[in-house]
């Protein structure tokens, strides 16, 4: 059983622990308003603009969170000449964060502009090139990759499709990290599945987990059979597939694990992945064993999901929320 005692250990390990974070870099904005009319032009509400905010999204969030845990991120990955570039160097500087292994090249920066009202989101307008990165911008982001490996504790992997997880990076990347024993974490996406080897853990979500499987997920049984398939498929140490109000499942050789979900209201899912894999991947590059380092996570994601747009949580949060939880586990 995961103590408190225990979790107050990892936490304190957080400090210091370098986690490459290799992905597609967004940058997300919120467009705050109130909604009182129809538009007369079309039947769509007008939106009365109050304010806007930027945060970090996509690989960026996971380099957020795992900042503002405590830890040490490394972003790698490619960004554009523009404004939405400008505004994500801001944002990692603000924290510290070192910025060394982003690499500008003429694509666009991938922006999501999400419009809210009422706390509820009207409409979202993504700008984004999902083009393949050009070999020299590959190069670059190789070459940042094997720079900074030596000092990293852990490797987050965050695919969204928008260009930078490639097959050719990964055939040259994941072996480095496999020999340095590195372990590496990745958030997948179907498409590139073939690309995935050598990974220590992977965490798709339930529809994921479903296509990635090939068979639909309904019953236990079912989950049991997926997450075996899961593993054998990739040749991973660990799946754990994230599946909302279900919580979440932990296959590895040594069975499964199935923690409830640990959200009390939802608000928004929006970047909830990128907070669990951050945290599991922290927690791992901390000396937690990857049942506790999943508990840690599945209490992430229950705080990330009851906060409006793309989330982080505190070390001070996560304790708060198992004492809540755990209030007999003072051991």
């Amino acid at each position: 059983m995961l103590t408190r005692n225990r979790v107050e250990q990892l936490l304190s390990a957080f400090r210091g622990k370098t986690v490459i974070v290799l992905g597609d870099i967004m940058l997300d904005e919120f467009v705050w308003g109130k909604v009182r009319r129809i538009s007369p032009e079309a039947p769509v509400p007008v939106v009365e603009v109050v304010n806007e905010t930027y945060r970090l999204g996509g690989a960026a969030n996971v380099v957020a969170n795992i900042r503002e845990l405590g830890g040490n991120p490394v972003p790698i990955g490619v960004i554009g000449h523009d404004r939405a570039a400008d505004r994500v160097f801001e944002l990692m500087r603000g924290r510290n964060i070192d910025t060394s292994g982003l690499i500008r090249d003429d694509r666009p920066t991938t922006l999501k502009t999400r419009i809210l009202a009422h706390h509820q989101q009207v409409a979202r307008a993504d700008r984004e090139d999902r083009s393949p990165l050009s070999k020299s911008a590959n190069s670059a982001v190789a070459a940042a990759f094997a720079r900074t490996l030596r000092g990293a504790q852990a490797v987050v992997v965050s695919d969204y499709d928008k260009g930078v997880v490639n097959r050719e990076l990964l055939v040259d990347i994941l072996p480095q990290a496999r020999a340095a024993q590195v372990p590496v974490f990745l958030d997948p996406k179907v498409q590139h599945a073939d690309y995935y080897r050598p990974v220590t853990a992977i965490t798709p979500n339930h529809h994921e987990a479903e296509l990635l499987a090939g068979m639909a997920i309904h019953g236990s049984d079912n989950l049991e059979t997926a997450g075996k398939k899961l593993l054998e498929k990739f040749g991973c140490e660990h799946v754990l597939i994230t599946r909302g109000e279900e919580g979440m499942s932990l296959f590895n050789a040594g069975g499964s694990h199935h923690l409830p979900t640990f959200a009390r209201e939802v608000f928004d899912v929006t970047g909830a992945g990128d907070t669990v894999i951050a945290t599991l991947a922290l927690a791992s590059a901390a000396g937690g064993t990857m049942e506790e380092s999943a508990i840690l996570a599945n209490h992430a994601a229950g705080l990330a999901v009851g906060k409006i747009g793309t989330a982080t949580v505190t070390q001070a949060e996560l304790l708060a929320d198992f004492d809540g939880r755990n209030a007999d586990s003072a051991g």
